[in-house]
């Protein structure tokens, strides 16, 4: 008979076993999101209680701040031309003259993950008979022409158009059965002109504005800027809340009541399985010294480290998108726009809002809208990425 086995372990082998073990802990690296493909992350809107929960009220992931990062120089930018068809003309400054094009050419690189290349068709791909809506103002109509430059050039010019049915004007992409559109609601709540003149600021009335955004799939909001103007700038006379009416008032405290007028909408008309809701974060103006503060500036500053003031607006937004039970995605480009001086028309800027001065020498300085190709085509990157 052959002999058994010896099975006598021996006290050398559980130490190297034991060994083995705690090397295996040591050297077993966590992929991060950084090395996740980006093209298939589940960002957003995925029935999955835990993409709700980054989706919610947070960035993404710990790991992965979009905002947080700085602009590149990429010789490959921009990423469509700058006579595209679908641009107005206060934020062409190539055709408006504007000499210097290196503010076409700066990428935005998140500090700790990879933020994907646009790519038109996979964009198309993915919003493939749906409607997505930017609303807002003239920031926001910024933002819309430039994610219309960066997919109209992979659509043969039969099988696109424009359609506008006020307030909102709509991008055709026929054989995706998609539209990419514009709502036009600069404060979200409803203004209206009464009798004698009277402008009046509804803070709790919405549904004017709101029945425009019913049966959109993905829905980015921004609202910011006009609560802010005053004196001669303003837009009303008189708010209104409860059937009282009033003048005076914080322009924060309204806009808070503003925005929750806005959120208890969302809360109770809007399906989070079927509609995608982002706020975009305040763009920031660089409108000190009467607008000159951009002019002539050639490439972005560079961040030192000191966290960036930040805007009032802000502020609100996250408290009263904090208290919402609808999953909302709030995109913060405030603080990566604001090293952006650069990126403004300032002189060349031709449209309303920028118009010259009778002795054609000294033109008013934009320094709120965006050049395109410029920086809103790095937040349509994130929008991208997050859809």
């Amino acid at each position: 008979m052959g002999s058994r086995p010896n099975l006598h372990l021996t006290p050398l082998f559980f130490l190297h076993l034991i060994i083995l073990t705690m090397l295996s802990q040591i050297f077993y690296i966590r992929p991060s999101l950084a090395q996740l493909n980006t093209n298939t992350f589940r960002w957003t809107g995925e029935k999955d209680d835990e993409v709700d929960k980054i989706q919610s009220h947070q960035s993404m992931s710990t790991d992965c701040d979009l905002s947080v990062g700085e602009w590149v120089f990429d010789a490959s930018y921009p990423l469509y031309e700058a006579n595209c068809p679908y641009l107005s003309k206060q934020v062409s400054c190539r055709r408006n003259g504007r000499p210097d094009t290196d503010y076409e050419k700066w990428r935005w690189k998140p500090q700790s993950c990879l933020l994907p290349r646009f790519n038109a068709l996979d964009f198309l791909g993915r919003i493939r008979r749906k409607r997505v809506m930017l609303v807002g103002d003239s920031i926001m109509r910024n933002q819309w022409e430039s994610l219309v430059c960066l997919l109209e050039a992979v659509i043969p010019d039969e099988r696109k158009m424009v359609s506008t049915h006020d307030p909102v004007v709509a991008f055709h992409a026929m054989d995706f059965e998609a539209s990419i559109e514009f709502s036009w609601a600069p404060l979200l709540v409803e203004l209206k002109e009464e009798g004698e003149n009277k402008r009046v600021l509804y803070l709790d009335s919405i549904e004017e504005n709101a029945k425009h955004w019913r049966g959109v799939d993905v829905l980015v909001f921004d609202s910011a800027h006009w609560w802010t103007h005053s004196g001669k700038w303003s837009s009303w006379d008189f708010y209104e809340e409860e059937g009282r009416m009033f003048t005076d008032i914080n322009p924060m405290v309204a806009y808070e009541k503003g925005l929750t007028t806005w959120a208890k909408w969302v809360d109770s008309n809007l399906d989070p399985w079927s509609t995608k809701v982002i706020f975009r974060s305040v763009s920031p103006r660089h409108n000190r010294d009467n607008g000159w503060q951009c002019y002539k500036e050639r490439e972005p500053k560079v961040f030192l480290g000191r966290s960036p003031r930040v805007p009032a607006q802000l502020v609100v937004l996250k408290e009263v998108v904090k208290k919402m039970s609808f999953p909302v995605y709030l995109m913060d480009i405030t603080s990566m726009s604001a090293l952006r001086r650069d990126g403004h028309p300032s002189i060349y800027a031709r449209g309303e809002g920028a118009q010259e001065r009778k002795d054609d020498q000294v033109r008013i300085s934009d320094c709120s809208h965006w050049c395109l190709p410029g920086v809103p085509d790095a937040w349509n990157q994130i929008l991208y990425a997050l859809i």
